[in-house]
């Protein structure tokens, strides 16, 4: 296994994969719930992982932020950044990117104020997985975009 971390000066925390299961309410009190809850504004790509670089999928994180896969298709890389949707005091946050043969990990993790990441992960013509943290909230994809700039699979 290939772990590459990088952490924040302000506080370095080692973070494990996180597994989130969701109970759905009967569609009735799910859509109550829709109608009364403030629909939040999604946090905006930030252009963070540089030129070249387009948005190919995203991930809300609840009303917290957006995590961002991007894809650059001159050099086969992926990038992923987690981004907050109102920037604050500093939070625990994390951006992971990787892929399951071989098991590789690139994760950014660490107390920030605006964003975690980028990380980023040569993944030409193959499927990634990625995922965002903000304050224990997780939102991500397995096994997505399987190829050149391939969005939402």
């Amino acid at each position: 296994m290939i772990n590459i971390r990088r952490a924040s000066a302000i506080g370095a925390a080692v973070t494990a994969t996180a597994c989130a299961a969701v109970a759905l309410a009967p569609a009735a009190v799910a859509a109550e719930r829709a109608a009364a809850a403030p629909k939040a504004a999604a946090a905006q790509y930030n252009g963070v992982c540089g030129s070249g670089y387009a948005v190919v999928n995203s991930a809300q994180i609840g009303t917290k932020g957006t995590v961002f896969l991007t894809y650059n298709s001159a050099t086969g890389k992926n990038c992923v950044v987690t981004i907050r949707t109102k920037p604050g005091k500093a939070v625990h946050m994390t951006a992971s990117l990787g892929f399951a043969s071989p098991t590789t990990w690139v994760t950014d993790t660490g107390y920030f104020t605006t964003y975690a990441g980028p990380v980023y992960l040569d993944a030409r013509g193959l499927c990634v997985t990625w995922r965002g943290e903000i304050s224990g909230e997780v939102a991500g994809k397995n096994g997505t975009n399987c190829g050149s700039l391939a969005a939402n699979r």
